[in-house]
């Protein structure tokens, strides 16, 4: 699935560095910018919060857990498409997050090509013009 316009960057917040760097691979090899993020207070105290096209977003984070992140992002009126990934596939956290809008809840390990086909739907639900997003 190969995109063409290459300023749309995709938040990513992951604690496992492995993790971290295959997503980030997987996501440029589809024609995204990626910022990567090792925490949730790293993505916030960056600066770079606002006008993303997608945050992706572990749930299982130090300090902060990415519910909790998500949870602040919305108090914030945040408007970031998010899609969760987790090693922990606990009903209540999918439940919790979908219940605060989140677009998708994938468990690892999952489908490539369906994350990259759910964030182009979270673009597409961004309300953002392809072009804006960055």
């Amino acid at each position: 699935m190969q995109t063409t316009v290459t300023s749309r960057v995709i938040s990513l917040v992951e604690d496992d560095a492995g993790v971290r760097k295959s997503l980030s691979n997987l996501l440029n090899s589809a024609g995204w910018t990626v910022e990567p993020f090792a925490s949730a207070e790293e993505y916030l105290s960056s600066g770079r919060t606002v006008a993303r096209c997608c945050l992706i977003l572990d749930i299982k984070l130090p300090h902060m857990s990415g519910i909790e992140l998500q949870e602040l992002l919305l108090s914030r009126a945040d408007p970031v498409p998010v899609i969760f990934i987790t090693a922990n596939a606990a009903n209540n956290f999918k439940t919790r997050a979908l219940r605060n809008g989140a677009l998708a809840f994938f468990c690892k390990p999952f489908n490539a090509e369906t994350l990259l086909t759910f964030v182009q739907l979270a673009v597409a639900r961004s309300g953002m013009a392809l072009a804006n997003c960055q």
